[in-house]
């Protein structure tokens, strides 16, 4: 086994497998062996003693979760529901894009995480809540409506279903019952599945769609919203609470006057409480300076529902040496002999010195680790050793004839200094680039993991991610809401680059061809008024056909115009999605790229620099970007390495300094369908541009280090 010196040189630095950003708790997968218990444990029994009351007694409670940046305030979220999900159901909201819109996103967020499956459960959260329900739970009920053959039964007697349910729950309120309970119904039928979940989410679905659920009508109201958020609290008294946390909510609608419109959630929180839905823990999570300069502007009567308020405190110093221990635990054991300390090579004395009050947040730990372990690692390399020199044997004879002796002398040069190899580590702009497009590539994995679909966002979701994006690029007087009524946060307008005229978008995947009627009209009315010389449509799906009022008026607008329809892609909504989750992170202070951290206008000027959404097709047909090919297949059947070369020379800017055969698995586990030999060509290629060099080539590959810069003296 090798010596622990040589694990440092060879393999990534540990800090920097941290995720230190926030994000959803069910698209991060927290690590369980890598968590110290008694971090946040306080809280941890605080919360869990709550949700137990809510099981108790159904009576719907609300905590506001504090904590400074970098404190754990997402990951302890993360933690809860990983620790709870057996005894509860988790829902993760973000922030909402439009105030108008609260309700809809709170439902769309808590429908969007009801379907998702739990850990060791085969079925989703949505469906364990609806056979948890007391009208399955009573005596015969189960064993009637979910054996094996009930979903047939289930299928071909939806009646019967809908009466049940009415019955049971006759002294509940339930708002529109006979449409609920209805596609609750459908929610059995695997083929409707799909279908149901989309309406409670409150998709505009088509005509056709509604019909198969046997619905006139989809949820396109706040108060439509509201009230099927109600159904779920009024007939939930029986199963397990619904657990609804708020989260990364710095990058909420402003008000007029600047500041972050948190009024209009604590107007949801209080309507729960005054609507008296039951079976709900709201966990309210915001940065504690956040809520110092927000809570003058909420109304007293509903902070006074907020039941308890947990304030999450710093770690103590045995718990950052605990985190460190983790992190290193993985290297440790690969070693002979084990290091002694089990934070080698960092040490007390550095936590000590940096947090002389013994206390500091779990961020900090990390950033600091993630420092002093590279700081070490080149040490190790830059430091100057020498080379014993072999004895050397000089023969001397003595006497003469049969008498003569010869005599061996062994005499011992002194050693030979090693000509060093100084490694100079990039500057921190490189540094900060190169993590930053590392970080770039592992979120926007994420995203396409998450968002299989365009359909699965909302209208002011992506016209909010749009705006965004064309804040970073430099686009001028961007104005939301350019057509009127409904739909207005469906669109918005900017000033074409060098030019007086302005440019309006609308974005609409809505399905229902009287919805797209609708939108048609207001972009008729905007043009009609001038308030943009040209309209852009951005939509994938369809316009219906020729027949229909929409179409029609579609056509008179985008047909031999100077207006014009773009068709999105999937792949140009993650790039979107993927900049609005850095976006989201910047606000609240998260993003940390080579111990910094990160704001907006440097997030801006890094995403230009870099040239990321130049590669979202959607930004050029806007013309906001110019063309360029996209990560991937070439068009010609072969798979465009670029990627893969640009990954490499970050990942080895990221480290200073690595082992050849980590790079070339770290770079295989990315690009799992290149080949290893292309990736040992591409490293070749990089050295012969002198971006890298590997200075010890004549040794095994596995012994191979490869660095950034190279100095010989």
């Amino acid at each position: 086994m090798p010596s622990i010196n040589d694990i440092i040189k060879r393999e990534v630095n540990p800090f920097d497998l941290t995720n230190l950003k926030p994000g959803n708790f069910w698209g991060e997968q927290q690590d369980s062996i890598l968590m110290v218990e008694s971090i946040h444990q306080e809280a941890i029994a605080e919360l869990e003693g709550l949700l137990d009351l809510v099981a108790t007694d159904n009576r719907s409670r609300s905590v506001l979760l504090l904590g400074d940046s970098g404190s754990g305030k997402s990951y302890l979220l993360g933690r809860l529901k990983r620790t709870f999900n057996p005894k509860a159901f988790f829902a993760y909201i973000g922030p909402w894009a439009d105030s108008d819109y609260i309700w809809r996103h709170v439902l769309r967020y808590t429908v969007d995480s009801l379907i998702q499956v739990p850990e060791g459960e085969q079925e989703s959260q949505l469906m364990l809540w609806l056979k948890s329900l007391s009208a399955f739970t009573k005596r015969n009920l189960q064993q009637r409506f979910f054996n094996d053959s009930i979903w047939r039964l289930l299928q071909s007697d939806r009646q019967k279903f809908i009466k049940h349910l009415k019955q049971t729950y006759k002294q509940a309120s339930i708002y529109n019952p006979d449409i609920f309970f209805g596609v609750l119904h459908d929610l059995a039928n695997p083929e409707l599945y799909p279908l149901a979940c989309e309406w409670l989410k409150g998709d505009d679905l088509s005509e056709e769609s509604m019909q198969d659920l046997k619905v006139k009508h989809c949820i396109d109201s706040e108060d439509a919203a509201k009230n099927i958020l109600a159904n779920f609290g009024r007939i939930a008294t029986e199963t397990q609470p619904i657990v609804l946390c708020f989260d990364n909510l710095d990058n909420i609608p402003r008000l007029p006057d600047g500041s972050q419109d948190f009024q209009a959630l604590f107007n949801v929180n209080t309507t729960i409480h005054n609507n008296y839905l039951k079976n709900f823990l709201v966990i309210i999570s915001i940065i504690t300076d956040t809520w110092r300069r927000n809570t003058a502007r909420i109304q007293p009567a509903d902070k006074a529902r907020i039941e308890r308020l947990v304030q999450l405190k710093l770690i103590t110093l045995d718990q950052a040496e605990a985190l460190w221990a983790y992190r290193l635990k993985p290297l440790h054991q690969q070693a002979n002999p084990q290091p002694t300390s089990p934070i080698f090579p960092l040490n007390r004395q550095v936590l000590e010195g940096s947090f002389p009050g013994g206390k500091t947040m779990p961020r900090n730990t990390l950033v600091l680790g993630r420092q002093e372990y590279q700081k070490y690692k080149f040490s190790i390399v830059n430091t100057k050793t020498t080379e014993t020199a072999k004895p050397q044997i000089i023969l001397t004879s003595e006497g003469t004839g049969d008498s003569k002796k010869v005599i061996a002398h062994v005499t011992q040069k002194p050693d030979i200094p090693k000509t060093p190899i100084i490694i100079n580590q990039p500057d921190e702009s490189e540094k900060i680039k190169a993590e930053f497009q590392l970080l770039w590539r592992q979120e926007y994995q994420k995203v396409q993991g998450k968002i299989t679909k365009i359909t699965l966002l909302a209208a002011t979701e992506f016209i909010g991610m749009l705006q965004e994006a064309l804040a970073a690029l430099q686009v001028q007087e961007i104005k939301p809401k350019l057509i009127s009524g409904k739909y207005a946060s469906y669109s918005l307008s900017y000033q074409q680059s060098g030019k007086r005229e302005r440019v309006g978008i609308v974005w609409t995947e809505d399905s229902n061809m009287t919805s797209f009627f609708n939108v048609m009209n207001a972009c008729k009315n905007a043009i009609q008024q001038n308030l943009c010389q040209t309209m852009y449509l951005i939509r994938a799906g369809s316009i219906g056909n020729p027949k229909l009022a929409g179409n029609q008026i579609y056509r008179q607008i985008f047909t031999y115009t100077n207006h014009d329809h773009i068709k999105p892609n999937l792949t140009s909504v993650h790039y979107l999605a993927t900049y609005h989750s850095l976006v989201n992170s910047v606000l609240a202070n998260e993003l940390v790229l080579a111990g910094k951290t990160i704001n907006l206008q440097e997030l801006q000027t890094l995403i230009r620099e870099c040239n990321l959404l130049h590669k979202c097709t959607l930004l050029q047909d806007l013309k906001i970007v110019s063309k360029t090919s996209d990560d991937g297949d070439n068009g010609h059947g072969k798979y465009d390495l670029q990627p893969v070369k640009n990954f490499l020379l970050n990942l080895v800017t990221n480290q200073g300094f690595m082992g050849v055969p980590t790079l070339i698995k770290e770079t295989n586990a990315q690009f799992t369908v290149v080949k290893e030999s292309e990736i040992q060509q591409l490293i070749r290629e990089l050295c012969q541009e002198q971006k890298v060099e590997i200075f010890d080539p004549k040794a095994k590959l596995q012994d191979q280090l490869i660095c950034l810069v190279t100095k010989k003296k």
